[in-house]
């Protein structure tokens, strides 16, 4: 073989290795940036920005939101703004609120994006709890005092008032309007506003494109992301027997638990009552009897995608109780829950969903 033959076989021999080299170090620097990229995104809730926002709503419930945001920008004003204007289509304390105009009236037809939708959901979880949730239960909460209006003196009406509380048989509604075919139906959302307020104000955040924030409001919270550690959102359920400033062997939390890209409302009758010729009457009225609700649970905390379901469910497990709450919630997989109840022995026992125990932190 000659030498140029050689040196020709040498060439194309080292330009294949050079070759073989740069593409080996090019799928590297791909793998090398692909792994910093990643780390890099791990690690933005850390190196963002966390701001809070906190204020007032419904009246004087409190709300606290917290996000992380590497612009640092303050969404307050806007985020009142957001309030206001879905009071003012769901609150039965304004009286020209839609929700006020449809009750003083017999139709109502969408001024804004709000009512639809808690209407539907109202629906569906009405339909699936066989009426335990029923926003139309407004007259009965009224006149046991709990309500929008002060309770009058005297025995509660109850059969009188059965008579306005149905709605599957008095609501009739689609995306523009909403009827009632039958004068006295009222609608009352206090049981699914807050946890719906979260959503709206959850949604607004993603849409200023906020990954990771938390939103609570009087109680029921929605989580996306990562905290500003970079770990998962902790939140308390509350102790039902704590009363603050009289139980000092008792902790105020319960339980904790991590919302992992979910949301969580909790219901209960240890706050909201009154005591009338000795007997204690709680808040939670059962629609289908009329009456305040008396079993053994005292909390229900529910897990679920967004908190306006969660928060309609909590209502009516504390209508159900803890023996069908548990039933519906086998049925149900898309719903977690932590139902703490009395045994007979008054001590405090807990159930959870399977769902819900790997979302328990330990304390």
């Amino acid at each position: 073989m000659s030498h140029r033959k050689k040196n020709l076989i040498y060439s194309v021999v080292l330009l294949s290795l050079v070759g073989i080299v740069y593409l080996y170090r090019k799928s590297q620097h791909k793998e090398n940036l692909a792994k910093a990229q990643a780390k890099t995104r791990q690690q933005a809730p850390n190196k963002a920005n966390k701001v809070k926002v906190t204020g007032t709503t419904m009246g004087k419930i409190v709300y606290n939101v917290t996000y992380l945001d590497d612009q640092n920008r303050d969404f307050k004003q806007s985020i009142d703004s957001v309030l206001v204007a879905f009071n003012e289509s769901l609150s039965t304390y304004i009286p020209s609120s839609e929700i006020s105009t449809f009750n003083q009236g017999t139709e109502v037809s969408f001024q804004s994006p709000f009512f639809y939708p808690v209407l539907a959901k109202s629906q569906e979880v009405f339909r699936h709890t066989n009426g335990a949730f029923d926003p139309t239960v407004g007259p009965l909460i009224n006149a046991w005092g709990f309500g929008f209006k002060k309770a009058k003196e005297g025995k509660v009406p109850v059969d009188s008032l059965k008579q306005f509380v149905g709605f599957d048989k008095y609501l009739k509604f689609d995306k523009q309007k909403l009827q009632k075919n039958k004068p006295g139906v009222v609608l009352d959302f206090s049981a699914i506003a807050k946890g719906y307020a979260v959503d709206v104000i959850g949604e607004y955040l993603a849409n200023q494109q906020i990954a990771n924030y938390a939103v609570e409001i009087g109680g029921e919270v929605r989580c996306q992301g990562k905290n500003a550690e970079g770990k998962t959102w902790l939140f308390g359920v509350k102790n039902p027997q704590y009363k603050e400033g009289k139980s000092k062997h008792q902790s105020s939390v319960f339980s904790a638990i991590y919302l992992d890209n979910r949301a969580m409302a909790t219901s209960g009758n240890y706050e909201n009552f009154y005591v009338k010729k000795g007997k204690k009457y709680a808040h939670t009225i059962d629609p289908v009897t009329g009456y305040p609700v008396e079993h053994s649970l005292l909390s229900a905390s529910v897990l679920a995608q967004d908190c306006m379901t969660a928060d309609a469910y909590a209502t009516a497990f504390m209508v159900m109780g803890f023996e069908k709450a548990k039933a519906l919630l086998t049925k149900h997989k898309h719903l977690d829950a932590y139902l703490i109840y009395a045994d007979d022995q008054g001590k405090l026992q807990a159930y959870m969903t399977e769902g819900a125990k790997k979302y328990l932190a330990k304390l």
